[in-house]
């Protein structure tokens, strides 16, 4: 019997090593070069964003969606306000409109059906028929708007915290003797990589500015796609001291340390609200398992003995 583990031990080690040897020689050594070459020294950010923000090639589902989602009327501010929370959770393309109405009306549909074929089950009640089918259709048409809300929420998030770095950058490049207009171009060129939401939409900053707009309109644009707090504050910030030429590097400076103690401090809160958060989920799963462990043997022995002799006392 030792003999074939052996072999076989031997055979996995030897496939092992070719496997690395393949491996290293195909896969890590040329990216391990292309990394050490590093990215291009002239990258056009224009072009990418124009490519990303381009029509790209649909599918069959999505012009499916598409050509729904455009025959449902809709009101002028319901489309506002959804074409601010598409653009806000990254969705940039003009078809991402009908795309979203189509959409909400195939999970409708999808959940009116799935209510029929529970209607067999139910109880022969038509309040209970017609409340099962109002409830389907209500929610086949809100999740997908909770669903968007919830991406609204994660991108803005993403965008809040790299903010500070963003700040930092922009704080060195300005006091390196930088306009305004070339900080926030190579601050968005310098955040793609770690940062890529972040230094899109900074990137978009730039794209208005080249192509017209004021500094404060690309700017405000900038705040109200976002649609976040602490980037109406920075932009306030930007426009206040472009105006009245106050020192941009120290109001950077200020508001960066700001958000970074923001930061610790939201930390430091929900770090103190762990402990109200986990007395439910230790009272409704860890405390009965152990109280089975703990009182278990004891109250099978009382079954085994107490209630035998509780018998023949009567």
């Amino acid at each position: 019997m030792a003999h074939p583990v052996v072999f076989a031990t031997c055979a996995f080690l030897m496939l092992m090593l070719i496997l690395t040897w393949v491996g290293y020689r195909l896969v890590y050594k040329p990216g391990k070069f292309m990394r050490q070459l590093g990215r291009p020294v002239i990258t056009s950010e224009s072009q990418r964003l124009v490519d990303a923000g381009g029509e790209p090639e649909t599918s069959t589902l999505v012009t499916f969606l598409q050509g729904i989602g455009s025959r449902v009327p809709a009101s002028e501010t319901e489309v506002a306000s959804l074409k601010l929370d598409l653009v806000r959770a990254g969705f940039r393309s003009e078809s991402a409109l009908p795309v979203f109405y189509g959409l909400r009306i195939v999970i409708t549909l999808l959940m009116l059906v799935f209510c029929v074929t529970l209607e067999a089950r139910m109880p022969s009640n038509p309040v209970i028929k017609l409340g099962l089918m109002a409830t389907g259709i209500g929610a086949g048409w809100i999740l997908p708007r909770f669903f968007l809300e919830k991406k609204v929420a994660k991108r803005q998030e993403v965008l809040r915290l790299a903010l500070p770095d963003a700040l930092d950058l922009m704080v060195v490049s300005i006091e390196a003797g930088l306009g305004l207009d070339q900080a926030i171009s190579h601050v968005a060129h310098e955040l793609y990589t770690s940062h890529p939401e972040l230094g899109d939409e900074m990137s978009l900053v730039t794209l208005e500015m080249r192509h017209g707009k004021r500094r404060s309109e690309a700017l405000r644009n900038f705040a109200e796609r976002t649609g976040e707090a602490e980037f109406r504050k920075l932009v306030a910030i930007l426009i206040q001291n472009d105006r009245f030429g106050t020192s941009m590097g120290e109001s950077l400076r200020t508001h960066s340390d700001f958000m970074r103690v923001r930061r610790r401090q939201d930390a430091e809160e929900r770090a103190g609200k762990v402990g109200a958060k986990l007395v439910f989920p230790i009272f409704f799963f860890i405390l009965p398992s152990m109280l089975i462990v703990a009182a278990g043997p004891g109250l099978l022995q009382v079954f085994k003995y107490l209630f035998p002799m509780m018998k023949t006392i009567h």
